[in-house]
């Protein structure tokens, strides 16, 4: 029977959990219907905490560790919170407050061109304060599931034509609204939210590291 190791194509239905004093909260799932989807030691980024449990198991087996934040996905860095010019979200003289509200994972742009997603903290008259940490720094991870399916993966899924990284089917993004606090599951690491990213601020992320 096929086991994980680089190459391989992997499905994977788990949930993740995050653990503090008051017990464990559910913040995401994969279902079995809907399962996370990658050809392991070809996604950039991914934790290697994440893959470390991962590796050798076979379709069948049951997966259940915690990762502790410096193990995930890093502490809160206060530089990462930006207070921006209202004026960068204006569109023909208005300004967007259908897409940009304090709660609201919004999409921008680094000077070098890298895509970049925080979340709207504070507006003011004049200004929009983003928090571009990932959206589980800080937190101590839970990860249970079960691998559904390994084999050998094909060229066109070692080499895919696009590919965002993330928790969702279709863009790059947060995994709509609720990035990572969406409980109702998503559909593989190719489209959008990323629960295995580190690097939330490019695609929402859950167990993938900035590159």
């Amino acid at each position: 029977m096929e086991t994980i190791v680089s190459g391989k194509y992997v499905e994977l239905a788990y949930k993740i959990f995050i653990v503090d004093k008051e017990g464990d909260t559910m913040i995401f799932e994969f279902k079995e219907d809907k399962p996370d989807r990658f050809v392991f030691g070809n996604e950039p980024g991914m934790l290697e905490s994440f893959t470390s449990h991962l590796e050798g198991l076979k379709a069948g087996d049951e997966f259940d560790f915690i990762l502790s934040p410096i193990e995930a996905f890093g502490e809160r860095d206060p530089n990462m919170v930006a207070v921006l010019d209202k004026s960068l979200f204006v569109i023909d003289g208005e300004f967007d407050s259908e897409r940009v509200y304090e709660g609201a994972f919004v999409p921008m742009m680094t000077a070098e061109g890298m895509r970049i997603e925080g979340i709207v903290k504070e507006i003011t008259s004049d200004k929009v304060t983003v928090d571009f940490n990932h959206q589980l720094a800080g937190e101590t991870v839970k990860y249970t599931g079960k691998v559904l399916n390994v084999r050998e993966a094909t060229d066109e899924e070692k080499n895919p034509p696009h590919h965002c990284g993330g928790c969702g089917g279709g863009d790059c993004g947060g995994c709509g609204e609720g990035g990572c606090d969406n409980k109702e599951g998503c559909e593989g690491h190719h489209g959008d939210g990323d629960c295995c990213h580190k690097d939330g601020n490019q695609d929402g992320g859950c167990c993938h590291k900035a590159k």
